[in-house]
């Protein structure tokens, strides 16, 4: 595997992170104004990134998981309150089961949100704010519940986590999913937030190094204190590792049989996850006490984090699904 971009990658990298830093909320106050979110989320869609994992003729996707990590990462390193991962989730199962575009749809998870739901109670998760249709898999094939508009709900303050209505009519709308495609699917998702907490642990640090630069304390910079530089040091590594992983994780997508592509993305998010509680509790304590208050944005990157982690399973549940393989392989 060569880890370095191509130059349509490289391009897409930095448009991605330029559009993010442009109309993503730099304040909490930010997540309040409708009309910047509005912008946001018609950028993102004029862009094409919704797209990516869309049939581009024979079954095959537009773009590889590299493409769509490299957009989950810039997003995430803006806390970028768009509908991303979910769309782009539900349009890559569409693809896999050969059925045609459904309308803002997303994917609606168990509630432990490790698993694509197959009943009610369910979650859908980074769901377009103005209606959706929320995908379930019923044995092995799609199915759809309609859900009316929602707004953010649960601790992550940039995406929408709701809960789909009780006795909502499921409509099936057919395409059958082999377990290759659901393997195949699961290591995209691990893939996605794996490279969203490796953004978020990239913006908020670099957000934290400037404000230890400027932050004076005894005269000095807080930053010139060797704890702090120590604190920060580690995380900056925390966050390449995650990287690394990531990236890895992305690439066999589309390269590796679908077994290997789930074991690499379980890795990556086993390490993602541990990585981002630990860079992001950094960097409130590097704050200090206006890290956690609405004046100071840093805790909505921990908060995404935290989604992040739990969405596809955390650290705990892909160590375990890696012991089970293992030893049962064995």
């Amino acid at each position: 595997m060569d880890t370095r971009d191509t130059a349509e990658q490289a391009e897409l990298r930095r448009s991605a992170r330029r559009l993010a830093r442009e109309l993503a909320p730099a304040t909490v106050a930010d997540l309040d104004d409708a009309t910047r979110a509005k912008r946001l989320a018609a950028a993102v869609h004029d862009a094409g990134w919704l797209e990516l994992r869309d049939d581009a003729g024979g079954g095959a996707p537009l773009a590889g998981g590299v493409e769509a990590a490299i957009v989950a990462d810039a997003l995430g390193g803006s806390v970028a309150d768009v509908a991303f991962a979910g769309p782009v989730l539900a349009r890559d199962l569409l693809r896999r089961s050969g059925r045609a575009r459904v309308d803002n749809a997303v994917v609606a998870f168990a509630p432990s949100l490790v698993a694509a739901a197959s009943t009610t109670p369910a979650y859908a998760v980074d769901a377009p704010a103005d209606g959706y249709a929320a995908l379930v898999v019923v044995g092995s094939e799609l199915a759809c519940v309609r859900v009316a508009a929602s707004g953010p709900g649960g601790n992550d303050l940039t995406r929408v986590v709701a809960a789909l209505p009780e006795g909502a009519p499921i409509e099936m709308i057919g395409g059958e999913l082999h377990a290759d495609d659901l393997d195949a699917w699961r290591a995209l998702g691990l893939a996605l937030t794996s490279a969203d907490l490796v953004g978020v642990m990239r913006g908020v640090l670099d957000m934290t190094v400037a404000y230890a630069a400027d932050r004076r304390q005894f005269g000095v910079p807080v930053g010139s204190f060797q704890a702090v530089q120590h604190l920060l040091a580690e995380a900056r590594c925390l966050q390449e590792g995650s990287l690394s992983a990531a990236l890895y994780a992305a690439w066999t997508v589309d390269n590796l049989p679908p077994a290997d592509a789930l074991a690499a993305g379980r890795v990556a998010k086993a390490y993602a996850a541990r990585a981002a509680r630990t860079v992001c509790e950094t960097a409130v304590q590097v704050h200090g006490g206006i890290g956690n208050t609405w004046e100071c944005i840093v805790h909505v990157y921990l908060r995404r984090a935290l989604l992040s982690t739990q969405w596809f399973g955390d650290d705990a549940v892909q160590l375990a699904e890696l012991q089970q393989e293992r030893l049962g392989s064995s």
